[in-house]
């Protein structure tokens, strides 16, 4: 759910809720240090924001996108320290997760959108003697950075009934481990559309970002719930320096203004960098222009409440941000979600 939304207190309540509760590793230093007051690097703001998720009993782990090469190492070294349940990781193809350091009793579960990604993460794990705890199966229907071309968001191939059984072929040719899917799940009812199809379980984002427990800003909050299909889009140029399709909310004020081209190049935060020629992390493309991609590590830093007044916000969310119409705790969702009773639409 990216930066600012999942931290410890939405992540512990999903983990006393019974779910697998996700801390964002995306900017924890920053937005760590804002909170105690005091900077604090890479590791100890991952360490402390893990130990809170968990504090409350039940399953909480974090999510570490690949993308994020300066930061990527110490991170998966900081969880696993910390004890994490789970490790998930994506946006990019985390080929040497294992290597890093032996993961004990935390879970390497990569992200893929693909059965033919997912095989090649198995080969290359097997190298290392290593095989998925289980897999995550994102679909284009997501919100944030999209594992697909920005042609193939939309077709027909790509949706994700489509795309489980080859993955759940590959898992099983690898030891049978669980598949999770993610990517438009709203309701119980697609919950239990997709396990019979034969998912294991299913990975929400959109709707936990709308709950009391997220750390979305207000404003954040009221965009998705004034969210309409329209406006939901999946931004490519101008996009993410990533490179990777990326779908926001089509009123996000940074998202509007890298449309307009009136956005001056920055880069301040440096999440994303990649390396240069003297293998130093210097590269952003949103650093050198401001014509094809906009710097999301701020955007969504300011959606976070960190730069606000300074910075403009970004908002990311996934399709099914349209059918949200309340806020919402995440007991009351979770017990809607887990089928035992059903919430009565709010008033018109």
């Amino acid at each position: 759910m990216g930066v600012g939304v999942s931290l410890y207190p939405l992540a512990c309540a999903v983990a006393v809720a019974g779910g697998l509760g996700l801390v964002s590793s995306a900017c924890l230093d920053r937005i760590v240090g804002e909170r105690i007051g005091t900077k604090v690097g890479t590791a100890e703001a991952v360490q402390r924001e893990v130990a809170l998720a968990r504090a409350g009993g039940g399953h909480a782990g974090i999510n570490v996108m690949v993308a994020l090469q300066r930061d990527y190492e110490a991170t998966v070294k900081a969880a696993i320290d910390a004890g994490a349940d789970a490790i998930v990781s994506g946006a990019g193809l985390p080929l040497a997760l294992p290597a890093i350091k032996p993961p004990g009793d935390t879970a390497l579960i990569p992200i893929v959108s693909s059965g033919r990604a997912l095989e090649l993460i198995c080969r290359r794990w097997e190298r290392l003697h290593y095989r998925p705890d289980a897999v995550v199966l994102e679909g284009p229907l997501a919100g944030g950075h999209l594992g697909f071309h920005a042609g193939q968001v939309d077709l027909a191939e790509n949706a994700l009934e489509r795309l489980l059984p080859p993955v759940k072929e590959v898992a099983r040719a690898h030891g049978d481990f669980p598949v999770i899917v993610a990517g438009g799940i709203f309701t119980h009812a697609d919950i239990h559309r997709f396990l019979a199809l034969g998912a294991d379980g299913v990975q929400m984002g959109t709707r936990f970002l709308a709950t009391h427990e997220s750390s979305a800003s207000s404003e954040y909050k009221q965009a998705v719930l004034r969210a309409r299909p329209e406006d939901i889009l999946v931004a490519n140029d101008p996009g993410s320096p990533c490179g990777l399709p990326f779908r926001v909310l089509r009123g996000s004020p940074m998202y509007q203004s890298a449309l307009a081209r009136r956005r001056p190049p920055r880069c301040d935060k440096g999440y994303v960098l990649g390396k240069d020629a003297q293998g130093r992390y210097t590269v952003c493309s949103a650093r050198q222009d401001n014509e094809h991609s906009f710097c999301i590590c701020n955007g969504l830093c300011s959606a976070a409440g960190y730069d606000v007044g300074t910075e403009e916000p970004l908002y990311t969310a996934g399709t099914t941000a349209a059918r949200v119409d309340r806020i919402l705790s995440v007991g009351d969702l979770m017990t809607e979600l887990s089928g035992v009773r059903e919430l009565l639409p709010s008033a018109a």
